[in-house]
């Protein structure tokens, strides 16, 4: 028996959340679910792993600082030192103070961009790729939960008793 997806439509958020939630109790993995906006409560229904979207923050945030740090130590001390109001860039450590602004926002620009690519490569959003969603319906007002499975008669049947709307076999 080969794999087969069913796409199953869901009017409302809570009833999908509640769905989700009688699903994962049943022992079946859904594989995506595709909603018009964010649903609270469905990641904890479907138990899925908090993301590591903030650990790669971090460390997008301590590249950049440590990049803007050689980047005025550069520019400042090594490479055209000035005299500004009769004080001498001759070190680091004496001038940081002046530079907290400069790298702050270095670090928020590098921080913020870093991010913008990580999105565009993990979720696979360039221009002109098509979209993965299974139901153009789902950027408007229907929520779509994804599940493969081989037991398409179980699963159907659960999915109408959980208050699915409209269910695919694909």
């Amino acid at each position: 028996m080969s794999t087969k997806a069913i796409h199953a439509i869901y009017d409302d958020d809570e009833v999908l959340v509640s769905a989700a939630k009688r699903i994962h109790a049943a022992g079946i993995t859904v594989k995506e679910v595709f909603t018009p906006f964010a649903v609270h409560g469905l990641p904890e229904a479907l138990h899925v792993p908090r993301t590591r979207i903030a650990i790669a923050a971090f460390l997008y945030g301590l590249t950049a600082l440590g990049l803007g740090c050689f980047g005025v130590w550069y520019m400042m001390i090594h490479d055209w030192q000035m005299d500004v109001g009769g004080k001498p860039n001759f070190t680091f450590y004496h001038n940081v103070p002046a530079w907290i602004p400069v790298l702050f926002e270095f670090t928020v620009f590098c921080a913020a961009h870093f991010m913008f690519w990580t999105l565009l490569f993990r979720s696979w959003i360039f221009p002109g790729v098509r979209p993965k969603n299974p139901d153009p319906r789902t950027t408007d007002d229907k929520f779509l939960m994804l599940i493969e499975t081989n037991d398409t008669d179980k699963v159907s049947r659960l999915l109408r008793e959980t208050g699915a709307s409209e269910i695919k076999i694909v």
